[in-house]
């Protein structure tokens, strides 16, 4: 496993090309959970009303939930491992 900064994994994440990766990281509520994901085409509300706040200003990725099947948020600052390209990195 590499270990990489949280600006290298922002890049590979936008650079998978739609591709799925996992990721774990801390929710809220201060619990791990694992996300196996990919980016969508376009992020879409269930209100079809735009979002209040831009995603990039608070560190913040839409990306779709392959298990759930809806879009969810991924935080890049609690960000702890992230499986892409048959690679795993942990984050520092």
């Amino acid at each position: 496993m590499e270990t990489i900064t949280q600006d290298k994994a922002k890049q590979l994440i936008n650079d998978s090309g739609g591709r799925i990766f996992s990721a774990v990281f801390i929710k809220k509520d201060n619990t791990h959970r694992l996300i196996n994901a990919r980016l969508h085409t376009k992020y879409t509300s269930k209100t079809g009303r735009k979002a209040p706040y831009k995603a990039q200003e608070y560190n913040l990725k839409p990306v779709y939930d392959m298990k759930i099947k809806d879009f969810r948020m991924l935080n890049y600052n609690s960000l702890l491992t992230l499986s892409i390209n048959k690679t795993k990195y942990i984050i520092k």
